[in-house]
């Protein structure tokens, strides 16, 4: 892999921003890299400008820029660096950053790839919908004393109507966030499944299910009035509301994304860090 121009995403508010940008630039430029920041592109034509995209904030901006590289149909990897505590997904430290991109430069970097999910929206009189995203894609209610109900099949099989708050339909990256904190489990990111979990279920007996990666899921609201409106997001980035008739359709995306590997730390070194897994 030849990296020749490099795309520099900020977390917005990010202190000390323009110091690192500044560093980071001339630091290639001296490596005959030209770099490309949110000052000479937005973070939609990124994507279609460069060889690799370094991250320099929090999780949430990853997952922007990962969902942007895949609405574009680009494999180009993410260098995320973060800036406060560890990230599940900005697992590079700012004290790595350099030696991280000196192995990428050098052909010597590991990446972690990653299952992405691509989802589709048909609704009444609107054209369908096409959204690419790494964590999940979520339904949940939009008056805060209503459940919801969901009829949910997979690969063309009836499985359930979901009572509850919401369902979450997540790839293993995307089951230590959301998915997590409603009950869900934690699915190694190499594992080939896609995790449907259910938030605040009125039924007790309505788990969180992991299910191959191959499958379809397709969920229909199923809404009396106008006002009972479901409201879907993805990556929670963005989102609309849903109505009777509606269907959302999620799979396993065609391509993967590709996270530079943190040096000499494992995926469950991340889980301990993050989730205190050992302490009192």
């Amino acid at each position: 892999m030849t990296i020749r121009r490099i795309g520099i995403v900020v977390k917005e508010g990010l202190p000390g921003a323009p110091d690192y940008v500044s560093k980071l630039t001339a630091w290639l430029r001296d490596r005959g890299v030209e770099a490309i920041s949110e000052q000479e592109a937005s973070r939609e034509q990124i994507p279609n400008e460069v060889d690799l995209v370094i991250v320099l904030g929090g999780d949430g901006t990853l997952l922007s820029m990962a969902d942007r590289i895949g609405q574009a149909g680009r494999d180009i990897p993410i260098l995320g660096v973060n800036f406060g505590s560890l990230g599940f997904l900005t697992e590079i430290r700012i004290d790595e950053l350099y030696p991280s991109l000196e192995a990428v430069l050098n052909g010597e970097a590991h990446f972690d790839e990653r299952l992405m999910l691509r989802a589709e929206a048909t609704r009444a009189g609107q054209p369908p919908d096409a959204r690419i995203v790494l964590n999940d894609v979520v339904f949940t209610k939009t008056a805060l004393s209503r459940m919801i109900e969901l009829s949910v099949s997979v690969s063309g099989s009836f499985v359930t109507r979901v009572k509850a708050d919401g369902l979450i339909i997540a790839s293993p990256t995307g089951s230590t966030a959301y998915n997590l904190a409603a009950g869900g489990p934690i699915v190694h990111p190499v594992v080939d499944a896609l995790v449907l979990t259910p938030i605040a279920p009125h039924t007790l007996t309505n788990r969180p299910i992991v299910i191959p990666a191959s499958a379809i899921v397709e969920v229909q609201p199923l809404v009396e009035s106008e006002t009972d409106d479901v409201f879907v997001t993805y990556d929670g980035q963005t989102g609309y509301a849903l109505h009777q008739g509606d269907v959302v359709r999620v799979e396993r995306a065609k391509q993967a994304l590709r996270l530079v590997k943190a040096p000499a730390r494992s995926y469950f070194e991340v889980l301990r860090e993050k989730l205190k897994w050992g302490e009192r």
